[in-house]
């Protein structure tokens, strides 16, 4: 269905309050008849574009119930404006004139997943990688196509599989030899349909020439740096002393995390984003807020908190068929089994 609102407009500007709600409530009869398909062509003064039925229902209801004149008017502004301009910000491609139709975009502080994407060359075999939909959510929402994403812990290639399905160039490095075959293997299986870099480095993210890395690519930064560090010693990636994992205390750990925020920071533009991925620690009876205890690290830099999201926990292979040895370990030990963890989102200054 194409409906030309040029008319209906023109008519409006000179029409009273009840004439206008009359104009614009024939278009909402048009629409809302079950014959017309979900989406609409709109054609407003020779320009043509593509609405949602259900968003631009919304819209006609609002114009139509409004209250007053000015109230009327406000929406329907509004309305042509989300069709003919486009408003994007510096970070994304979002239009936000449109931003009612970016409902997989979340924007709440607590993030629930029922289960992991396991599409195209996601796997959860990697014991400790997180779910493609943290890095997905965090590249939609901080970079634009072609956008350099930098990630220090790539793991199994979470973040840089879900980079190349979203038009994004990644840079990734980890200490393990393991993590990087097995994270080449991954991303020969996925498609690039954009046709972006996705470079691989095994080496240390505290000491790695990122500098004669991006030289390479001719860039000067990045434009996001996403961080899933490993959670302490919970899981021992390597035997590599370097590696976080092997850490022989707390602060050892932090000393350590501080080290590959230090080098990796430093290439990452101003005002762009940094989202570090992680939990706490439970350990000889205590807990161990590792998460707000990284989180104080990197305010001591040139950062400032944005938010601290708080995701629901997937079950670990090893617990996964342990729940019922952990409820009684979590009663008779007078603590709580853990079932979130943390993302920290800072703006550099």
């Amino acid at each position: 269905m194409k409906i030309d609102l040029t008319n209906t407009v023109q008519q409006s500007l000179t029409s009273s309050h009840k004439e206008l709600k009359e104009l614009f409530n024939s278009i909402l009869k048009k629409v809302a008849s079950p014959k017309i398909d979900s989406s609409i062509k709109i054609l407003y003064q020779q320009v043509e574009t593509e609405i949602r039925k259900d968003i631009l229902l919304e819209e006609l209801v609002q114009i139509t119930e409004a209250q007053t004149y000015e109230r009327a008017r406000y929406y329907v502004n509004r309305l042509i404006k989300s069709l003919t301009e486009v408003k994007n910000s510096k970070i994304n491609d979002l239009n936000l004139n449109r931003w009612k139709e970016y409902e997989d975009i979340i924007t709440d502080s607590l993030w629930i997943f029922n289960k992991r994407d396991n599409s195209g060359a996601h796997s959860a075999a990697y014991w400790g990688n997180f779910i493609p939909q943290i890095p997905n959510q965090l590249i939609k929402r901080y970079t634009k196509m072609g956008d350099w994403v930098l990630d220090p812990f790539f793991g199994s290639g979470t973040t840089l599989i879900e980079c190349r399905r979203l038009g994004r160039n990644a840079l990734g490095i980890d200490l393990s030899r393991e993590a990087a075959e097995l994270c080449k293997t991954n991303l020969a299986r996925e498609k690039n349909p954009f046709n972006v870099t996705t470079e691989i480095i095994n080496d240390d993210s505290s000491r790695a020439d990122l500098k004669n890395h991006l030289n390479k690519f001719h860039i000067k930064n990045f434009q996001l740096v996403i961080m899933h560090p490993p959670y302490w010693d919970i899981i021992k990636f390597s035997g590599e002393k370097n590696d976080l994992s092997n850490a022989k205390s707390v602060n050892e750990f932090l000393k350590m995390f501080n080290d590959v925020l230090v080098n990796t920071s430093a290439h990452l533009e101003k005002k762009r984003y940094l989202a570090v991925v992680i939990g706490d620690k439970y350990s000889d009876g205590e807990w161990i807020p590792l998460g707000f205890l990284t989180m104080q690290e990197v305010l001591k830099h040139n950062f400032k908190l944005k938010s601290i999201i708080v995701k629901n926990f997937e079950d670990t292979t090893a617990k996964r068929n342990q729940k019922e040895l952990w409820r009684y370990r979590a009663l008779v030990g007078g603590f709580y089994i853990f079932k979130h963890e943390y993302i920290f989102l800072f703006q550099k200054k």
